[in-house]
């Protein structure tokens, strides 16, 4: 008997690698929304479910990390005797284009950023015994963005004085690592996400006087906030069989599931700074003098609280499911201080067919690939204005990169999760609306990691 042992330095070595390739990606969206509060939100959703309109909160697959969901952790090791169970490590990227539009045609900005996603690693941990008695456990640790910060805006106006031109510029987000676990008994699942969140806001408004005649100093106040604090999520899931086999396995199942958290508090530091500053020649701001500085103020900065319910219909070849999700944003708190935020709401439908039949040629590579498509409709958290809508509509595939004969051989495969999402927030009564073009990937790599492998 020969044994495939996965070793704490392999792992160690896919984490290093992956926090390098997060911490080393970066966005350069100009976008005023992300002022408020922590910041943009960035989908919440690996590429299984993104091209589903990022309907999460029934999905539970072998092949694939729901972490939004931990609830779907034990279904990485299949009920079905002789389905194989799988090690993934599963890494995503985006591309976003984005088009602030005001009410005048002529006024809109572009921009077009890329960065990591998600990266996570999940594997299952059940044991002969708990098997036996219809249990199953899994486990996932990863790193994935909350928020990002990146704005510059410029503003020019008349004063009973002089001209004056103010500079607000911000940089900055959240990020989340985690370890997730969850567990299973029957047809019940119970899973838990919990971790570090933490994250940085660096604030800036600069004023410029102008007149032609009278010199004045140009100054900066500016506010660097470093945060972190435990995180804790949990998620539920219950499946109903619908219809089986003579084998009592199940051919029709309805997943309900649900996930939340609740309000959390993070340690917060701040740096503050007043000053009077000039430019170098290359556009660099330079302190002249410090009129008021204090380091290392403290404080807390209150993360809402959070829910998502939703069911999944599925059968050989189709996956059809809806989800609702809910934030308390008006319990946001920075410092104390509340924000031009407020309570959102999102409801996801999506689907997905799976063309492959009873029968049908392994050579035909399209008979393998996973076709979804979906929509989401909601508030925006951020109060400006008015209440603006946020939606959009999704699509896209899960294509296996690994042929059926190299599967059979080493048992491991690959699969590219692609899709396109068009969305947008405001309309034609928001003074700026934001169009969001964005093509996500999701590689996922499955491999048997724990199996024990027999000669005959």
């Amino acid at each position: 008997m020969h044994s495939v042992k996965l070793t704490m330095a392999k792992i160690l070595m896919v984490l290093i690698v992956a926090c390098g390739l997060q911490m080393s990606a970066t966005a350069q969206e100009n976008s005023p929304y992300s002022r408020y509060g922590l910041g943009d939100l960035t989908p919440n959703h690996n590429g299984f479910t993104r091209g589903m309109g990022g309907i999460a909160a029934g999905i539970a697959d072998n092949s694939s990390i729901n972490s939004t969901n931990p609830a779907s952790l034990p279904k990485l090791q299949s009920k079905i005797p002789g389905v194989l169970t799988y090690t993934i490590f599963d890494v995503g990227a985006e591309i976003d284009y984005r088009t602030l539009k005001t009410n005048n045609a002529a006024n809109k900005f572009t921009s077009a950023n890329t960065y990591i996603s998600y990266l996570q690693l999940a594997f299952p941990l059940t044991t002969p015994k708990m098997k036996k008695k219809d249990m199953y456990w899994g486990m996932s640790v990863g790193l994935k963005p909350v928020s990002k910060i990146n704005y510059k805006i410029e503003k020019s106006e008349r004063t009973p004085l002089d001209s004056l031109h103010t500079l607000y510029e911000g940089t900055g987000g959240s990020n989340q690592a985690f370890l997730g676990t969850g567990l299973s008994y029957k047809n019940f699942r119970i899973g838990v996400n919990a971790g570090y969140m933490f994250g940085k806001k660096d604030y800036s408004t600069k004023l410029t006087f102008l007149n032609d005649s009278v010199s004045y100093f140009k100054s900066n106040s500016g506010t660097t906030t470093s945060f972190g604090g435990l995180f804790f999520d949990v998620g539920l899931q219950y499946d109903i069989v619908l219809k089986t086999d003579a084998k009592k396995n199940a051919l029709q199942t309805l997943t309900i599931g649900a996930y939340g958290n609740m309000q959390q508090s993070l340690n917060a530091n701040s740096d503050l700074v007043r000053e009077t500053i000039f430019y170098d020649g290359n556009g660099n701001p330079i302190r002249l003098d410090s009129v008021y500085e204090e380091k290392d103020v403290k404080g807390k900065i209150k993360y809402p609280a959070m829910v998502g319910i939703g069911g999944v219909y599925q059968d050989a070849n189709w996956l059809i499911g809806a989800d609702f999700e809910y934030g308390i944003w008006s319990s946001y708190r920075y410092y104390g201080q509340n924000d031009e935020v407020q309570n959102n709401w999102t409801g996801r439908v999506g689907v997905q067919y799976y063309p492959l039949k009873q029968g049908a040629s392994a050579k035909k590579y399209f008979n393998f690939v996973r076709y979804r498509i979906g929509a989401f409709y909601g508030t925006d958290y951020i109060k400006t204005n008015n209440n603006r809508p946020q939606y959009g509509i999704t699509v896209g595939a899960g294509m296996p990169l690994t042929s059926l004969r190299q599967r059979t051989q080493d048992l491991s495969f690959v699969v590219l999760n692609t899709g396109i999402e068009y969305g947008n927030r405001g309309n034609k009564q928001t003074n700026l609306r934001e169009n969001i073009i964005r093509f996500n990937i999701g590689l996922a790599m499955n491999a048997p990691w724990f199996r024990k492998q027999k000669y005959r």
